[in-house]
């Protein structure tokens, strides 16, 4: 499936397009690329910009991050969402500074043995970071790949193969590979899009197979879609912890679930299920009748 013309229009189209996203500076730190990685997980990039530059000026390395509590991370990750990467990203920056001098690893099994790297992630720190050669796919570039190599409107759900279609899409220089990388996920972000294609400002829709078979409503089934946020647990959860972040001090736990409750609820228990998960998660620490970042 080797495509060197097809990499080389990426990698041209990226250089002339690509957005001026500050952790894609030349200049920016591996713990900032890392940072911006985590971020970026289920969440858009202009709600990521203003949160990533906060942290990487308060913390512009791991060994700041880790000297803070956990509950400083969890504060200033405000609303971005699945707050449990605020503590996961603290934790591996104690990893860091405690394991590797305070410099975020190359290496992709190190990156995997830090708290909350996954396969993504690892794979996209040892390309961005450090300029290694490694497949990596997320959502943009899983759809590009069904649309321009295999003629299908949207791609079905992740499989082991997603890894092996990259890497043989991929350019054999490693300056040429990372490129290619972050150019097929720019693609899929702002051209070859979800919902409306811009297939006229496309560099590689020649190749591509799915506008050449006239673009047919081929899409594989989808995982269901997520539950609405409103009136869920994660709603509460977000109420809770809004009132926490707030506050520089304990609150009463009685506090706490009425700020879950304010609003509305589904039904009476939620607020202490939605309390509850939070202690679990270790988002929030009680003691004494009292509740408080952790």
């Amino acid at each position: 499936m080797a495509h060197p013309e097809l990499a080389r229009a990426v990698n041209e189209w990226f250089a002339a397009h690509a957005r001026a996203l500050p952790w894609r500076d030349p200049e920016a730190t591996p713990w900032a690329i890392l940072v911006s990685e985590f971020m970026l997980q289920q969440t858009q990039v202009d709600r990521v910009l203003p949160r990533w530059a906060a942290w990487i000026e308060r913390w512009p390395a791991p060994s700041a991050l880790a000297a803070e509590e956990p509950g400083e991370a969890v504060r200033a990750w405000d609303r971005l969402g699945y707050p449990r990467r605020a503590l996961w990203l603290h934790r591996a920056a104690v990893e860091i500074s405690e394991r590797h001098d305070d410099a975020v690893p190359a290496d992709v099994e190190q990156l995997l043995a830090l708290t909350g790297i996954g396969p993504y992630t690892a794979r996209a720190v040892a390309v961005f970071a450090f300029g290694d050669r490694h497949p990596v796919v997320d959502t943009n570039t899983r759809r590009v790949i069904a649309r321009a190599v295999h003629g299908r409107a949207a791609a079905g759900m992740p499989a082991a193969g997603d890894l092996v279609e990259m890497e043989a899409l991929l350019p054999e220089d490693r300056g040429g590979a990372a490129v290619f990388n972050a150019g097929m996920m720019e693609l899929g972000a702002v051209v070859c899009t979800a919902r409306a294609p811009r297939c006229g400002d496309c560099p590689i829709a020649d190749w591509c197979e799915w506008r050449g078979a006239g673009y047919p409503d081929n899409a594989p089934a989808q995982r269901p879609k997520q539950a609405k946020f409103a009136g869920s647990d994660r709603q509460v959860r977000g109420r809770i912890m809004a009132l926490l972040r707030r506050s520089e001090v304990a609150v009463p736990v009685a506090d706490a679930l009425a700020a879950a409750a304010d609003g509305g609820v589904r039904d009476p228990r939620q607020p202490r299920r939605a309390y509850d998960s939070l202690v679990a998660d270790g988002l929030v620490v009680e003691l004494e009748g009292t509740a408080r970042l952790p």
